[in-house]
């Protein structure tokens, strides 16, 4: 059996309703088996939803896609198997019976879903800190250096300051707009 060397994003199909406990199974079990280099980021597709009830608004979290949880993960088969049996999982979509790999998803797709819940596919690759100067690859500020004051990694966000006509301008860019300057 092939085994690819390199992490990709999958889909897993939970019990409705279990999306979070399984992220949190998850995660936990590979701490605790020391899977950290095969299991990287557990994503629920979640928007925010604002509803007006009684006059007053509420902001709740809608699940995207009910019953289903995406896995960034290298498919080796002690890794699909600590996925597979994580209690609330019932299986990996584009699996194609008992025991076989996974199909993972397409970069494309999974470039538009992270891009809609706000995040980056790029999250891991960018090793920047506060003070780093980065170059802009894309977006309004496209070809412009500036200096990094704020990361968010969870969110795969930048906080970047560019000297634009003598003054300095602040810019919210995700990971995948910058390039660090060696």
């Amino acid at each position: 059996m092939v085994e690819s060397a390199e992490k990709q994003w999958y889909v897993l199909h939970t019990y409705s309703g279990y999306e979070n406990k399984v992220k949190m199974n998850l995660e936990s079990r590979a701490q605790s088996m020391g899977m950290q280099d095969y299991i990287f980021r557990v994503v629920v597709p979640e928007e925010e939803e604002r509803e007006v009830k009684n006059g007053k608004e509420k902001i709740k979290m809608d699940k995207t896609f009910p019953g289903y949880v995406l896995v960034e993960m290298v498919m080796t088969d002690e890794a699909w198997y600590i996925v597979r049996n994580t209690p609330g999982v019932t299986g990996f979509i584009g699996s194609h019976g008992q025991g076989s790999k996974p199909t993972p998803l397409l970069p494309d797709e999974v470039e538009l879903i992270l891009k809609r819940l706000g995040m980056s596919s790029r999250h891991e690759d960018l090793d920047v800190d506060v003070d780093d100067t980065v170059k802009i690859v894309d977006g309004a500020f496209s070809g412009l250096e500036g200096k990094v004051t704020e990361v968010n990694h969870e969110k795969a966000l930048l906080k970047v300051n560019i000297n634009m006509f003598g003054r300095e301008t602040s810019a919210e860019l995700n990971f995948d707009q910058v390039d660090p300057v060696a």
